[in-house]
């Protein structure tokens, strides 16, 4: 299946927004967890800056619906967002996503 690398990046509110959506979010990746192949923060010292999610999904449309459905989307977290297609190559991650494929 494809993957869709999402970068996130917050906005000025964003701790008080991700503080508020915390709950949310959790019971979001425990019913959708199967949806990515990785998702997290981004980080500089101890402030969390941004978020990376890797979703796996037909084409970049579905990636998109799947993206706007996280609670973080829809409270305003991130300011802005970029997406390209990503294909893993190297690396042990690449191996894993390889060995679980085939």
């Amino acid at each position: 299946m494809p993957l869709f690398a999402f970068y996130c990046r917050d906005g000025e509110h964003s701790a008080m927004f991700r503080e508020h959506a915390h709950d949310d979010l959790i019971a979001h990746f425990a019913e959708h967890g199967s949806d990515f192949a990785v998702a997290g923060p981004m980080v500089k010292g101890d402030k969390v800056v941004g978020s990376l999610l890797v979703i796996k999904a037909a084409d970049e449309a579905e990636a998109r619906t799947k993206l706007e459905a996280i609670p973080y989307f829809s409270v305003g977290v991130w300011q802005s967002i970029r997406v390209d297609q990503f294909q893993p190559l190297f690396g042990d991650w690449a191996r894993q996503l390889e060995e679980s494929d085939g």
